[in-house]
């Protein structure tokens, strides 16, 4: 049975140079206050009450990651939702090759990588 892969920023970062795709399953309010790695697909997985839609999420999650072998990694604050998360796709849905940023967007920023804001969009 696979495992889920801890991969640190100086990994990850390695990760985006091949087009791997991330999946930064943050809430909003994190994304625009830490800012998201470059071409991370934000896909929510938890509300703010821990609630989630799971055939929602999988179906979007579907869109980007298109076979069980395919790499991803998942991406969150502090790597405990990646983990659950990540556990979940192996075991449930027989995923095979997925890895999370080690330590969250906070290792991240602790090695000052580069994150992006996007600008608020006018109402």
């Amino acid at each position: 049975m696979s495992t889920l892969i801890d991969l640190p920023p100086k990994e990850v970062e390695k990760l985006l140079e091949k087009n791997v795709v991330m999946i930064d399953v943050r809430r909003p309010e994190e994304w625009s206050c830490t800012g998201v790695i470059k071409n991370a697909h934000k896909i929510t997985f938890f509300d703010l009450y821990g609630n989630c839609d799971v055939p929602s999420w999988l179906a979007k999650f579907e869109k980007l990651v298109t076979s069980k072998d395919q790499q991803f990694v998942l991406i969150c604050a502090h790597a405990n939702r990646t983990k659950t998360i990540g556990n979940f796709l192996i075991q449930n849905h027989g995923y095979t090759n997925v890895g999370h940023l080690a330590g969250g967007m906070a290792f991240w920023a602790d090695e000052n990588r580069d994150v992006f804001f996007e600008k608020e969009e006018e109402a």
